[in-house]
């Protein structure tokens, strides 16, 4: 009778530690992957916060005159879609988009009009893009930095097994969309 209970005990002490290991990881991979989503949602609220820029810039040219329509209405569009952009790349891919707009219509403004460079309000918003710029950057890396320590744990042993059992799976990276390597020129 002594041994029966000294094996009970046993079981029990293995059963709750293997139920403790299921649990731990579970509850890991929540916590990252809520990790991974805020890193994720400050992405895009960077890039909506240098689209919602925009405006303020077209406020500011208007007042020097009326301004090239056709690189105006590229920035728009670019500027919608990071509003519609959900999964990683289209939010890469909305990026480098409004990078290369910003770029053209900038330059295409401060050639018009010279005088712009001076003007109080645009370098204001100018400095303010560029730390928007930052913040994206860092956005960017620290997604890429919990998407990373996320990976791992869904391809270690033996988180693996519990994240296929729950289905955890391997989330994309942030990755640099093609021409995104060299950065855009705005020339003031």
């Amino acid at each position: 009778m002594k041994n029966a209970l000294i094996v009970i005990f046993v079981i029990i002490f293995i059963v709750g530690i293997i139920a403790g290991v299921f649990v731990s990881n579970y509850n890991g991979f929540v916590r990252m992957q809520e990790d991974v989503n805020a890193a994720k949602s400050t992405i895009s609220v960077q890039l909506q916060r240098r689209a919602d820029l925009i405006p303020n810039f077209v406020a500011t040219v208007k007042g020097y005159s009326e301004y090239e329509k056709s690189t105006l209405t590229g920035v728009t569009e670019a500027r919608a879609a990071v509003g519609k952009a959900e999964t990683v790349s289209e939010i890469g891919e909305a990026g480098t988009e409004l990078d290369k707009a910003i770029s053209v219509w900038v330059n295409a403004v401060t050639e018009a009009y010279p005088d712009l460079k001076a003007d109080k309000q645009y370098v204001a918003l100018e400095d303010e893009l560029a730390g928007t710029e930052n913040r994206i950057a860092i956005a960017r890396k620290d997604y890429n930095d919990a998407a990373t320590k996320y990976n791992k744990k869904v391809r270690s042993f033996p988180s693996n097994i519990v994240a296929s059992m729950f289905n955890f799976e391997k989330v994309e990276l942030f990755a640099e969309n093609e021409g995104a390597a060299t950065a855009p020129t705005v020339e003031f």
